[in-house]
């Protein structure tokens, strides 16, 4: 029988919690459940109003791996839901609004990826993301060096910039943007990338050719698309080990000599928000947002 447990006053089934989905430290679901349970405070702020995307992974990295982005059959009706506008028409998405809906989520063993809007905002994007990923034998703290570049770059047009480690090989920079479309922000970012290339050719590559890519930096402007996602930020990604896509900061981008500095996983993220707390937490400010040059 599947456990049901009772969350701020809803039920929730939870299920297979012995099961081990990051099989390199045999992290199973019951210990991610229990990180997205103590991670809410931080998450569900970056969750709000914003259509998510599941990249689900049931049985672990190794098994089946599958983007999901209509509602899942099953939803439970209290779990707030939008219609959101898709190339291919209009589609009805979750939004993750509350710890609840966060756990029901949770137990569908998923990535969440959120675009650059919410749902209020759709014709606007309020976020302006940068998606560093390193070609091999590049790794993290190349993208490091490229980050630094992009914040000062960025602080030029008078914008602050955020990092967090994609959970994976790379690093994203985010900033809070306001009164610009997309496609505005799309332009704007693509620029951006482009200076960077010339002014570290051997390091960045702004080109999607992935035969260009090998022991250079790529930055992704295109995650600015309205059609876009990108992890958001406390995620957990599927990886042979539970890492978390982690906020982390500027003084530890700097410092960056080798990718472990830089690699969280889930029983890290407790202990750095007690330090910390929520280093994306600016982002939500009401006066956060920046309007494009």
């Amino acid at each position: 029988m599947t456990p049901i447990t009772e969350v701020e006053g809803r039920r929730v089934a939870l299920s297979n919690l012995e099961k081990v989905l990051h099989p390199a430290t045999g992290f199973t679901k019951g210990e991610l459940l229990h990180y997205y349970a103590t991670s809410a405070d931080a998450l569900l702020p970056h969750l709000r109003d914003r259509p998510v995307s599941f990249l689900r992974y049931p049985d672990g990295p190794g098994g089946q791996v599958f983007f999901t982005k209509n509602v899942p059959p099953g939803t439970p009706e209290w779990v707030t839901t939008a219609e959101v506008r898709r190339m291919e028409g209009p589609a009805r998405m979750v939004l993750l609004q509350d710890l609840p809906s966060l756990m029901w989520a949770s137990n569908l063993v998923a990535e969440f990826h959120t675009p650059q809007w919410t749902v209020h905002t759709s014709d606007d994007a309020d976020r302006l993301v940068f998606d560093l990923d390193p070609g091999s034998p590049a790794t993290v703290v190349e993208c490091c060096e490229v980050a630094c570049w992009l914040r000062e770059r960025l602080a030029a047009d008078g914008i602050e910039a955020y990092a967090k480690t994609s959970g994976s090989k790379g690093l994203h920079l985010l900033t809070a943007v306001r009164g610009a479309s997309s496609e505005r922000v799309t332009e704007y970012a693509k620029a951006l990338a482009v200076e960077a290339e010339k002014a570290m050719p051997r390091r960045v590559v702004h080109r999607m050719t992935r035969s260009l890519r090998p022991g250079k930096v790529f930055v992704d402007w295109s995650q600015n698309a309205a059609r876009k996602t990108t992890a958001t930020p406390y995620t957990l990604r599927a990886r042979p080990e539970p890492t978390v896509s982690a906020p982390v900061t500027w003084t530890e981008v700097e410092e960056c000599g080798s990718p472990a500095q830089l690699t969280f996983r889930a029983q890290d993220i407790a202990p750095r928000l007690q330090d910390y707390g929520d280093l994306l937490a600016p982002l939500l400010a009401p006066d956060a947002a920046h309007a494009l040059p």
